[in-house]
């Protein structure tokens, strides 16, 4: 197993020195999802809400947590990103918006809390925004699905089974 790099050899927490690292491209796509009442949904789905289309707002709530996640993560690098997508999908399932959040700079660190801050943001919003009608929304599967750049390569989550995210 590896080390925990946040931590020194003594237990105390770090900020990982990447000095000495490379510069590279580095990319990370994340996803979850919000499950919600079917009618929900739908309205989501028409833009029928009078505060605003809910899907824009969460766009734009993704790309800001994005942009500030080392206010978030105490033990992360400020970037400079150069990329942030957010992108909503709706699938059979009639009670699922799924989130998606695509992240890229290049740096001497990667981006992976950059796009599950993106998601993580973008689902509160969504639940935030339409709580007024569906309490019961829950936000579930935030996960990173793959990694490239640096030293640890390229990473692609395997699907685990037919409820996880892809």
């Amino acid at each position: 197993m590896t080390d925990l790099t946040h931590f020194d050899e003594d237990g105390a927490s770090r900020m990982v020195n990447v000095g000495e690292k490379a510069v590279t491209r580095r990319l990370a796509v994340a996803k979850g999802r919000v499950r919600m009442q079917p009618e929900t949904r739908d309205r989501i789905q028409r833009r029928g809400f009078e505060k605003g289309d809910v899907l824009e707002v969460a766009r734009l709530a993704g790309i800001m947590a994005a942009k500030r996640t080392s206010d978030w993560i105490p033990l992360c690098h400020p970037l400079a990103l150069e990329s942030v997508e957010i992108d909503f999908r709706f699938p059979d399932d009639r009670e699922i918006v799924e989130i998606a959040a695509s992240v890229q700079v290049e740096a001497k660190t990667g981006v992976e809390m950059e796009a599950l801050t993106a998601v993580s943001a973008a689902s509160l919003t969504i639940y935030d925004m339409c709580k007024a009608i569906d309490r019961s929304m829950t936000i579930e599967e935030i996960a990173l699905l793959e990694k490239a750049g640096g030293r640890s390569g390229h990473f692609v989550r395997e699907p685990r089974d037919k409820d996880a995210p892809s």
